[in-house]
């Protein structure tokens, strides 16, 4: 492994569809490398909850159900781009447009920063229904599960907290599914073009067990450094 190689100088951004896994993978390589998981969903929360003037801006606009704009979700991240704590960084769900891509490239060259490497993780699109319409997330803790692919070890609690209660997304069938990876569709090709045009973007088979889509993952990252 090349002394580059550390959380101070590792900055991924994972990109793939609706279902891809983006989440538990980004989760796993965090782990592994010693990175900060940064998605913009938990940061919206957590902006929110610290009353940030991002985050009351962004509260206001999710309680009448609307989406958050760029400019917050992107000062949002400005914010947490600038913690004491941050090292290295892998950016879950974001960028999901060319003009967040620009937007995140910006933000990181301002801190002196850049991608080390945007891996777009290819699954096969008929399988992702299943994906999608089988997964369910603890309510106090976010932990992920699946109907087929990973049940609680104990039936109605939480590995993680050990919370009793669940939900699912009220948008997770066959029919949305299709309408989001249409979406996907459009909007990926160029942010994909963006990354390869800078050298980094590398394209990985995400289909099978989470291990071996860690280590094929794993491998991106180490031949991006090599």
């Amino acid at each position: 492994m090349k002394d580059s190689l550390t959380p101070e100088t590792l900055n991924l951004v994972l990109l793939g569809p609706p279902g891809a896994g983006k989440g538990t993978q980004a989760r796993l390589l965090a782990e592994r490398y010693r990175l900060t998981q940064l998605s913009t969903g938990d940061l919206l929360r957590e902006a929110v909850n610290a009353g940030t003037q991002a985050g009351d801006a962004a509260a206001d606009i999710m309680q009448r159900g609307e989406l958050v704009p760029d400019a917050i979700v992107t000062q949002i991240l400005a914010d947490r781009l600038d913690a004491d704590d941050l090292g290295g960084v892998i950016f879950d769900g974001y960028p999901r447009t060319l003009a967040q891509a620009e937007a995140l490239d910006s933000l990181l060259v301002e801190r002196d920063r850049a991608i080390t490497v945007a891996i777009s993780l290819e699954v096969h699109h008929e399988s992702i229904a299943d994906r999608i319409c089988g997964r369910f997330t603890c309510d106090d803790c976010g932990e992920g599960y699946h109907d087929y692919f990973k049940l609680p070890r104990a039936q109605g609690e939480c590995d993680t907290c050990g919370g009793t209660s669940f939900s699912r997304r009220s948008d997770d069938t066959s029919q949305t599914v299709m309408t989001r990876l249409r979406a996907y569709a459009e909007q990926s090709a160029p942010i994909e073009e963006f990354y390869a045009t800078r050298g980094v973007l590398h394209k990985t088979d995400a289909m099978g067990p989470i291990g071996a889509v860690s280590s094929r993952l794993s491998a991106c990252v180490e031949e991006a450094l090599a």
